[in-house]
C-alpha cells in the first residue's frame, strides 16, 4: 500500500485510518504504511510504537485480498513427522489454488523478526504453526493485518483465541500402557519429551493414568524426560535398562526415541520382545520396517495438517469456526515389539 497523503490511507475497523494511526503514534503516515506492510527503514522503536498502537486500537486492515499463500512454519525438519503435516497441508492448499511456503526455524520455537516482517510483506491468506510459539506480539501483528493463525501442536497453552489443532495425545498414553500391562508387564518405562509440551505431557499423563487404574504403583526411576530424537531414546533408554532393576517394557513418546531403545537393547545384548517389549508414538512409515515392526499410536499427522489448513481457508474467507481446538483421534497399532514379560 502506498499513501499520497494523510487522508488517502485506507481504513481498519471502525473507520480508524492510517492517518489517525500516525497521529496517535507521533509519526508519518508513510511511516505506519510501511510498518503495515513489513517494509525495512524503520527504526526498532518506532515500529514498536506504532504496533503497540495498532494493538491498542483494535485494528483490522481491510484488503483487497491476500495472496494465494499459506505460511508453513516448522521448529524443525527433521522426520518424517514433519513431511507428514506438509502433505496434509499441501493436499487442502492445492484444492484452493494455495501455493505453501515453508519455513524452517532450525531448532527454534519462536520465529525471528525477519520472518515477521517477511510475512507481513507476503500478505498471505494464514499461516500454520507447527511445534512452534509465536510471541504474543507476533500475533497481534498477523491479527492487526487480518492474517489467520492456526497452531499444530502447540508447544505451549495456545491463547483462547488462538485456533490449534492436536491430538487424543492422553488417550493413546493410555492405550498404549494398557496394552503393555494386559500383556503382563508391570516394570513399564515411559520416556517422555519436555514435559512443559502439552502433548509430552498428555502422553505421560496417559500412561500414569493407566497404570494408577491399573493399581501398579509409577516407579519414579522408570520415568525419564528426554528428548525426541533417536539419540535421546539411546542415551535414556540405555541408562534404564542398565538399572539393577531395569523395566520389561518401555513407551517412547515418539518413534525415533522408539528406534533408540532398540539400539540400547541391542547393544545391552536384549533381545525385543523376548526380553524387552517397546512402544512408539506417531506411526512413522518406517516403524514397520523395523526390526522386528514396532507397535506404535498412530497419530493422524496428515489429517492433522489438512485440518489446520481447512481452519485458514475458512477463517481466510471470513467464516466462523465451528471448534477453536480441534483433537483428532490416535490409536494403537501392535505390531511385533511387544510381547508378555520374560519369565525368570
Amino acid at each position: 500500500m502506498t499513501s499520497s497523503g494523510p487522508d488517502s490511507a485506507e481504513p481498519g475497523r471502525q473507520g480508524l485510518t492510517v492517518a489517525k494511526i500516525a497521529h496517535l503514534a507521533g509519526v508519518s503516515a508513510p511511516t505506519v504504511s510501511r510498518v503495515l506492510n513489513g517494509q525495512p527503514g524503520v527504526a526498532l522503536g518506532t515500529r514498536q510504537r506504532v504496533e503497540a498502537v495498532l494493538r491498542e486500537q483494535g485494528y483490522q486492515r481491510r484488503e483487497s485480498g491476500p495472496a494465494a499463500i499459506l505460511e508453513l512454519v516448522f521448529h524443525a525438519l527433521e522426520s518424517l513427522w514433519a513431511l507428514e503435516i506438509i502433505r496434509g497441508v499441501e493436499q487442502v492448499a492445492r484444492e484452493h489454488g494455495l501455493a505453501v511456503v515453508l519455513t524452517e526455524m532450525q531448532g527454534r520455537l519462536t520465529p525471528g523478526r525477519a520472518w515477521t516482517e517477511q510475512v507481513l510483506a507476503r500478505r498471505p491468506a494464514g499461516v500454520i504453526a507447527v511445534f512452534s510459539e509465536l510471541t504474543v506480539q507476533q500475533q497481534s501483528q498477523l491479527a492487526t493485518r487480518s492474517i489467520p493463525l492456526v497452531v499444530l501442536d502447540p508447544t505451549g497453552e495456545p491463547l483462547h483465541r488462538t485456533p490449534s489443532v492436536g491430538a487424543t495425545n492422553w488417550s493413546g498414553g493410555m492405550a498404549a500402557t494398557r496394552h503393555l500391562l494386559d500383556l503382563g508387564h508391570r516394570r513399564i518405562a515411559m520416556l517422555s519429551g519436555p514435559t512443559g509440551w502439552p502433548c509430552c505431557r498428555a502422553r505421560l499423563d496417559g500412561y500414569r493414568a493407566a497404570m494408577d487404574a491399573a493399581g501398579v504403583p509409577v516407579d519414579p526411576d522408570l520415568v525419564r524426560v528426554s528428548t525426541l530424537y533417536v539419540e535421546g531414546g539411546l542415551r535414556d533408554g540405555g541408562e534404564l535398562l542398565r538399572l539393577p532393576d531395569p523395566p520389561t517394557a518401555v513407551f517412547t513418546a515418539n518413534d525415533l526415541q522408539a528406534f533408540g531403545v532398540y539400539e540400547a537393547a541391542r547393544q545391552a545384548g536384549l533381545r525385543i520382545p523376548e526380553d524387552l517389549s517397546v512402544v512408539g508414538f506417531d506411526d512413522l512409515s518406517f516403524t514397520r520396517w523395523a526390526g522386528p515392526p514396532m507397535t506404535t499410536v498412530r497419530q493422524p499427522l496428515v489429517q492433522m495438517g489438512a485440518a489446520a489448513a481447512r481452519m485458514i481457508v475458512a477463517l481466510a474467507g471470513g467464516e466462523e469456526l465451528e471448534q477453536h481446538r480441534v483433537e483428532l483421534a490416535t490409536e494403537l497399532v501392535v505390531r511385533q515389539s511387544t510381547a508378555p514379560p520374560p519369565r525368570h
